[in-house]
């Protein structure tokens, strides 16, 4: 889209001319008062005798006419005096309006510069006006506070970008690899062929759960869930339980629920994925022979999903990047259980909830994460 079209003066020149105009009004009727009035005061003088000679401004005035003559000169004396004096007044009004408009103005200007100069390169620059805390400041305020935003969602941005695409490029990476090595081996028979398509069928699998996951992320990042309805998240922490619980009992897991009626206003399947995503990592990060909890409780405000499992030690101060894209506790970037999403979407979709999240590491290692979702009445 091409710039805009400015159209009609600046804001300066039309706050100039209306000043000016309103001094110009007020300059003018009081002139015409004046005018009016030293008319009608001079032109009250004394009668005198009819016939008696009076001289006016050198000129011989019949005695009868003298107050219309007066009032004549008076007027004429306003008119020649206040005339410069309402054009100087009004010069002095719109040379005023200018500079002052000017000054008051400054400041917008420098928002719009500032506004004119910014890119994707250069968000990290701010206007930071000084001064009165007047509306002009707070307008900067308010613009510094929406670049800090764009700035951090640009961030944000090009990381996921960037993890996105090293993600992506390992199973593909491994598919040409497997194809290349096969491939260039002539004595290559069936068995080595059905390696080489077990491999690629793995390889993709794992790139198109890490494609749906990017999908659902981007659907249910930073937007308005479209169903809200009461949910039980007590049978949601069922259907997820019964889905994990195979992988659960091969690793010798200790599954401990303690679940009570825990009804949210939400979106079903997104939080069925919510609790889906949180017992999958507790299971999948989990170690041999531990432990895994999960409860849900209800106050007439907020309704509680917890998530706790024993794992690897996770240092307190990292627990946070756990819920940025492509981070996995205590495993290598590299690993294949997972796409590294699963806290992200939780938490997207949390947010996408009004609810709150908090995740903490436990002493002996593991995570506890904590969900409160808005109660249904």
């Amino acid at each position: 889209m091409g710039a805009l079209t400015r159209r009609g003066p600046g804001l300066r020149l039309r706050l100039t001319l209306l000043a000016t105009s309103l001094v110009a009004l007020v300059s003018a009727v009081l002139l015409w008062l004046g005018w009016v009035l030293v008319g009608n005061v001079v032109a009250a003088v004394p009668r005198l005798p009819a016939g008696t000679p009076v001289r006016v401004g050198g000129v011989d005035v019949p005695a009868e006419l003298l107050g219309a003559a007066l009032r004549d000169s008076a007027r004429d004396q306003v008119l020649l005096i206040g005339g410069p004096a309402f054009v100087a007044v009004v010069v002095a009004a719109a040379l005023l309006a200018w500079l002052v408009t000017g000054r008051m103005l400054r400041p917008l200007q420098e928002v719009t510069e500032t506004a004119q100069r910014l890119s994707a390169e250069s968000l990290d620059e701010r206007i930071a006006l000084s001064g009165p805390r007047d509306e002009v400041a707070r307008l900067a305020d308010t613009f510094d506070a929406m670049l800090d935003r764009l700035q951090a969602a640009f961030d944000a941005q090009r990381r996921f970008v960037a993890n996105a695409s090293h993600e992506l490029r390992t199973p593909l990476s491994v598919v040409r690899t497997e194809l290349d090595v096969t491939l260039s081996d002539p004595h290559a028979d069936e068995a080595e062929l059905r390696r080489m398509a077990d491999v690629v069928r793995e390889a993709t699998a794992r790139a198109e759960r890490l494609v749906e996951a990017l999908l659902l992320l981007a659907r249910t990042e930073g937007v308005e869930l479209a169903v809200r309805e009461p949910v039980d998240l007590t049978d949601v922490v069922g259907r997820a339980l019964r889905a994990v619980e195979p992988e659960a009992r091969r690793c010798g897991l200790r599954v401990k629920r303690c679940t009570e009626p825990a009804f949210a206003v939400g979106d079903p399947a997104l939080l069925e994925r919510v609790a889906g995503n949180l017992l999958e990592n507790a299971v999948r990060h989990n170690v041999e022979g531990g432990w895994l909890e999960v409860s849900t409780g209800a106050d007439p405000r907020w309704t509680t999903l917890r998530v706790a499992s024993s794992g690897p030690a996770i240092a307190p101060e990292s627990v946070n990047a756990l819920f940025e894209p492509f981070r996995r506790a205590g495993v290598q970037r590299t690993a294949r259980n997972g796409t590294g999403l699963g806290l992200s979407i939780v938490q997207a979709a949390t947010t996408a909830h009004h609810g709150k999240i908090h995740a903490t590491a436990l002493p002996a290692g593991g995570l506890a994460i904590t969900i409160q979702l808005p109660a249904a009445p």
